[in-house]
């Protein structure tokens, strides 16, 4: 439940906080509310992933106890490098959700504490909530906008139309594309994070040389599908490998052929997004945004409609506290302080009126 902010200064300063998933970080964050300028004082973020390379993939429980073990000191770095004290900020952000549970219950009991020790003001932030409007902080793009919000956990396309205003207008009914990649580079033998292996070694690939299905594409409304483009990917390398492994060429190609065939599904969705949507700029955010070949695709889909892309730089693309900060920022703009009783939420989309497409359990829809 939100309750009314006190007055606001004429700068804003607010720490972020974001355990997620397997990231830890913290931030801090201004904006000038004459200019509107946002800036970044200091973007702390600890990758676990050499915690996580051995099972190839993000384990709950050792992210969750890799947060508690280094939460605390990445704070105070991030206070240290902003060069503020907590009476120095206007207000403590952090995830609450969604996101691994034991990871975002790290995070944001951190922040309830930290906000009831010194008095502040306390925002909790929804995580794709801090995607969606992460290109805001440095770019100048106003409300409404198309989002292309692309992750290891979420594929969708959404309208923003302001601060808690979100339309999904398409989304995943199996896997999100981010994981497409990561099983891609786990069928390849690239190994752990997938994503930016597979990036890496389909520069070297012919995308031509192997044919793939690209699921979805040019059919009605917008949303992805990528489990049968995995299976594709997984039958091919089996053929390629025999009894053996499958080799440096074939492997480099087969990547080549999925990162195409995934920037043609992307392009294909989303431009029937922007038809639906109507004339605005696509924001593209999350995880995989980071991939420079997917933005050339969306770039290009942009520039032969006249339209504008903006996506925030690669470091601000994974998970990171400025993020979260900003979200903080642009919801204590408006008042919308939380109490310390919010809880934390493994599933929380950003349009509370759309019908799930994978389902829903009693912890709420899935997609």
């Amino acid at each position: 439940m939100n309750r009314q902010s006190p007055e606001l200064k004429q700068t804003k300063v607010v720490l972020g906080i974001e355990t997620s998933c397997d990231e830890t970080a913290a931030s801090v964050v201004t904006k000038d509310a004459a200019t509107g300028e946002g800036r970044i004082l200091s973007n702390v973020v600890l990758s676990q992933i050499e915690d996580h390379r051995p099972y190839g993939g993000v384990v709950p429980e050792i992210a969750a106890r890799a947060h508690i073990e280094h939460l605390d000191s990445l704070v105070a770095r991030a206070m240290a490098e902003a060069d503020v004290d907590f009476t120095g900020l206007d207000a403590i952000a952090a995830t609450a959700g969604p996101g691994l549970i034991g990871g975002v219950l790290v995070g944001l009991m951190t922040g309830k504490a930290l906000a009831a020790a010194q008095g502040l003001p306390f925002l909790a932030i929804n995580h794709l909530e801090a995607h969606a409007l992460s290109a805001r902080l440095l770019d100048d793009v106003d409300f409404p906008y198309v989002l292309l919000l692309v992750s290891g956990g979420h594929c969708q396309l959404l309208k923003v139309a302001g601060v808690g205003n979100y339309t999904r207008l398409g989304t995943t009914i199996d896997d999100a594309v981010g994981e497409a990649f990561d099983k891609v580079a786990k069928i390849l033998g690239l190994g752990y994070p997938g994503g930016p292996a597979v990036e890496r070694i389909a520069k070297t690939g012919n995308p031509t040389h192997f044919s793939l299905p690209r699921p979805m594409v040019g059919r009605p409304g917008c949303d992805f599908s990528f489990s049968g483009l995995k299976t594709a990917v997984k039958r091919l390398a089996d053929g390629c490998a025999g009894e053996g492994k499958i080799s440096e060429k074939d492997a480099a190609d087969l990547a080549a052929a999925f990162q195409v065939t995934v920037g043609d599904i992307l392009a294909d969705r989303t431009a029937a997004a922007m038809d639906r949507a109507g004339a605005m700029p696509l924001v593209i955010a999350g995880g995989v945004a980071a991939n420079s070949y997917l933005r050339e695709r969306l770039d290009a889909l942009c520039r032969a409609r006249n339209n504008r892309l903006i996506a925030p730089p690669v470091r601000l693309c994974t998970d990171n506290g400025a993020m979260v900060a900003w979200a903080g920022i642009e919801r204590f703009e408006l008042g919308l302080i939380d109490d310390l009783d919010t809880p934390a939420r493994a599933r929380w989309p950003l349009d509370d009126t759309a019908q799930p497409r994978l389902g829903a359990g009693h912890k709420g829809a899935k997609a």
